[in-house]
Formats: structure tokens, sequence, C-alpha cells
């Protein structure tokens, strides 16, 4: 399931934390609120960001092991 769960600082700061997406379609997802938001001052990758890359990885290195038989 996606979810995007925010937290809005007394300050005014916003904490964007985004779950359940693959990859690096998350920012896709997010762009549009990240611009009525303001400035992004940090951005910090999850693990699931870099899922979809693991994968791919995984089946090249996979399909090589194959190929050497």
């Amino acid at each position: 399931m996606e979810t995007l769960e925010f937290i809005i600082y007394p300050d005014g700061r916003v904490q964007e934390k985004v779950t359940g997406i693959i990859g690096s379609s998350c920012a896709e997802v997010t762009a549009a609120i990240e611009a009525q938001l303001g400035r992004v001052v940090s951005n910090e990758n999850t693990s699931e960001y870099y899922a979809k890359e693991a994968q791919t990885a995984a089946k090249t290195t996979q399909q090589t092991v194959w190929g050497e038989w």
C-alpha cells in the first residue's frame, strides 16, 4: 500500500515520508505537493527507492551464471 505521511512542525517545516512506492517514481508522485509546499531543504532516499535497481542487478547476475554453463 502506498502512503504519504506529513509532519508539520510549529516553525512551518514539513517532513514528508513516502512508503510503498518502489523505485524513483516516488519523486513523480510527490513533485506537485512539494511545489505547493515550498523549497525542499533536504531529501533522503529509503531502501525502497533502490529496490528496483537491486532486482535488475540480481537478474543480470543470474543470467550471467546461466550463460557460463
